[in-house]
């Protein structure tokens, strides 16, 4: 890898041919209410607006800025967006605006716009910021023609400026905007709210405590939903979903039982809109209050806003800047206002007002359906209490094998404790043959890729990947050098990351974090490229941003070691800067699981086992299981935006098996925007950029053994 290298396979000159902003100017702005991850998007789309040769601008104060003018409208610059990218909140501000709902507020925000000769804006805000947008663009011509008969304007502006693009980018922590995964802000909210479930319950655990737990989502639930799953709660109340009546003894109920079965804390989770069926509000107050009576509950409600940002809503936030500035570009006279977000590990561009109009509904219709069956089958065994759990104090994230013992009890089928499901290993593999003749085992469950296991004679095997992986150790050092660098000047921090042949953790660890430099296995480098990188430091040393983050996959070049790029970056830089290296190692195994390990780890393993169930219906005829296909043993992973079941025979052409690595990484695909926003001249290949669509309902049709599979197919394909 080389940070000022192209790809030689692609021509530099056609990038900025199609990419090119010469003489365009593009404005930025923050509305609403704030979010972790709003200064990530900003700093994206003003260095990518830079990078293309567009002039980008800050709006101070969001829409009130754009309508007071002056210098709430500033010029941004390289180093503007400097030091901001591991802040929350925003630091250009944001303020609810009453005068932009009037025609006279969106008259003077055009006139403002037209005197610098803005065209393109790039609003980050929730659905109300968006609307607002959307209004402006349809106003935007009669706005220009008010303003030229008034004499404010003439002619040869209102031509220039004749059209208006907007591109927008969901900043909410509730997660309450269709089309997108996640919007700008949820994962480090749920971050807050699993930090203070984690710590609380060795207090709740010593003193046989109930604690209610009060979680923002006025008029959406997925915070509490999921944080719900995350933690293994007993009870959850959402907007959605108001309780049937009479919940208050049912909760009680099965509180009591619970603590029949041994276990010394209940957590209980609220959201800060949920209802009764006759619209009364349920406050976490009232649900301390309706607790039986010697049972001792105690509310918090919690602070979601604050702190630092994850390394979900670092990832996020970054791409959905740079394609926003890719879909101002690309916008002409007919391109609807839309909405950039994540679907999977895929950009996608959606009409902005087709995503107001079904904003979240049937994503939290999906997410209520789930719940309600994961809440079914927690209560039907005192068996699997043991793995339900145990997710909430483990080390790593164990909710999968909780929601396959749960899914497998609920219907029926045969589990032993020591044999039904093995995680198989190499060494294992004679003992694997054993079992499955003493046992008459159908089916296994792998929590690892082991691509030669298809051919032993078991009937099937299912095998995902345990690749849930763990992002948080990489990002926070990352973050915590830079804060200790900020202290002094001309420091550069060299950091060696774990991946062994794969450079993913390194790739997309300098991305979030912001890295000068990322040097990895996939992408070969020698010592001309590591000596341009030192000079890029150098030049970088002469402007106010005088510190450097460099990341190196462990196993990127066997002689250009951590050490020999500490000593070479040390020897050029003399005088100019100086260095520290750290090297991680396996504290990045450690730690407790991310909101986003836990419930993807939920959401694969539950799907793992409605295929699994499906199958062996599916191969079981005349009371034997017949599984001879290669379509019976697959690795479940994530294919772009969707979970895809592939077989594992298919794998091994895709496989380099001497480095345990795919033959293509789809990631590699982000290393220019990494090398852009760190300012190296680079090569960019739009053709995956993301796609006007339309917004769809996807739902499942397929049949399954019981109804309750059917929704839960529904909603692990739509999310």
């Amino acid at each position: 890898m080389a940070g000022a290298s192209a790809p030689k396979r692609q021509d530099t000159r056609k990038f900025f041919e199609n990419l090119s902003g010469a003489g365009k100017s593009i404005a930025v702005l923050t509305s609403g209410g704030d979010a972790q991850g709003m200064n990530a998007a900003v700093r994206a789309a003003v260095r990518m607006g830079i990078y293309v040769g567009a002039k980008v601008y800050f709006i101070h104060e969001g829409y009130q800025g754009m309508v007071d003018g002056g210098d709430n409208i500033k010029e941004a610059k390289w180093e503007s967006v400097s030091s901001m990218l591991q802040v929350g909140g925003t630091v250009i501000g944001s303020a609810r605006c009453k005068d932009f709902r009037t025609h006279e507020g969106r008259l003077k925000a055009a006139h403002n716009l037209v005197q610098r000769d803005i065209t393109n804006l790039c609003v980050i805000g929730g659905d109300g910021s968006l609307t607002g947008a959307n209004l402006f663009r349809e106003e935007w011509s009669s706005l220009l023609e008010e303003l030229l008969q008034q004499g404010l304007i003439d002619e040869e502006a209102t031509q220039r400026n004749s059209e208006l693009h907007i591109v927008g980018m969901v900043g909410s922590i509730d997660n309450d905007f269709c089309g997108t995964d996640m919007t700008i802000g949820t994962d480090s909210a749920l971050h807050r709210i699993i930090e203070v479930v984690d710590a609380i319950m060795t207090t709740a655990q010593s003193h046989q405590r109930t604690f209610v737990l009060e979680v923002m989502g006025r008029h959406c639930g997925y915070l509490a939903l999921v944080s719900a799953l995350a933690c293994g709660a007993d009870w959850v109340f959402i907007p959605e979903m108001p309780p049937e009546d009479g919940w208050e003894d049912n909760m009680c109920q099965k509180l009591s039982e619970i603590r029949s079965r041994g276990s010394r804390l209940n957590i209980i989770i609220v959201a800060e809109g949920a209802t009764d069926r006759q619209g009364q509000h349920i406050t976490s107050d009232f649900v301390k209050d309706v607790s039986r009576p010697g049972r001792y509950t105690e509310p918090q409600i919690l602070p979601q806003k604050h702190g630092p940002l994850s390394f979900v809503v670092w990832m996020l936030a970054s791409r959905m800047g740079v394609e926003a500035v890719l879909a101002l570009l690309e916008a002409s006279a007919n391109t609807p206002a839309c909405v950039v977000s994540l679907v999977g590990n895929q950009a996608v561009r959606l009409p902005l007002m087709e995503c107001v109009q079904m904003v979240s509904m049937f994503v939290l219709e999906t997410d209520m359906r789930l719940l309600g069956f994961i809440i079914k089958v927690k209560g039907q065994s005192s068996e699997s209490e043991s793995f339900q759990r145990g997710i909430n104090m483990s080390s790593k994230p164990q909710n999968p094998m909780r929601v396959v013992v749960s899914y497998i009890i609920h219907f029926a089928v045969t589990v032993y404790s020591r044999s039904t499901f093995l995680f198989i290993y190499k060494r294992f593999l004679s003992k694997v043959v054993a079992d499955s003749r003493e046992f008459n085992l159908n089916l296994y469950l792998c929590v690892q890729c082991v691509l030669h296991l298809h051919a032993l004679c078991v009937n099937i095997f299912f095998l995902f990947n345990d690749c849930i992986l763990f992002y948080v150790c990489v990002n926070q050092t990352c973050d915590r050098i830079k804060q200790s660098a900020s202290g002094t000047k001309r420091r550069v921090f060299i950091i060696e990351t774990m991946g062994g042949y794969c450079g993913y953790l390194a790739t997309v660890g300098g991305l979030a974090a912001g890295a000068d430099t990322v040097y990895i296995y996939e992408e070969p480098f020698d010592i001309r490229d590591l000596q341009a990188n030192v000079e890029h430091l150098t030049e970088k040393m002469k402007t106010s941003i005088q510190r450097g983050l460099v990341l190196r996959n462990e196993n990127c070049n066997e002689n250009f070691t951590t050490d020999f790029i500490y000593q070479l970056y040390s020897e050029e830089g003399r005088g100019v800067f100086d260095c520290r290296k750290n090297i991680l190692g396996h504290m990045q195994q450690g730690g407790a699981p991310s909101p986003f390990d836990r419930n993807f780890g939920t959401k694969i393993a539950a799907k793992a086992m409605q295929w699994i169930t499906r199958t062996l219906k599916e191969s079981y005829k005349g009371g034997r299981v017949f599984a001879n296909s290669e379509d019976t043993a697959c690795l479940l992973g994530m294919r772009r935006r969707t979970l895809v079941f592939q077989p594992v025979a298919q794998l091994r052409d895709e496989t380099d098996f001497v480095h345990r690595i795919p033959k293509e990484q789809w990631w590699l695909k982000l290393r220019p925007l990494m090398k852009i926003l760190a300012k190296y001249k680079t090569s960019y290949d739009v053709s995956d950029s993301g796609q006007l669509e339309h917004v769809t309902r996807p739902y499942a049709t397929t049949s399954s053994v019981d109804s309750e599979l059917c929704k839960l197919e529904a909603f692990i394909s739509w999310w």
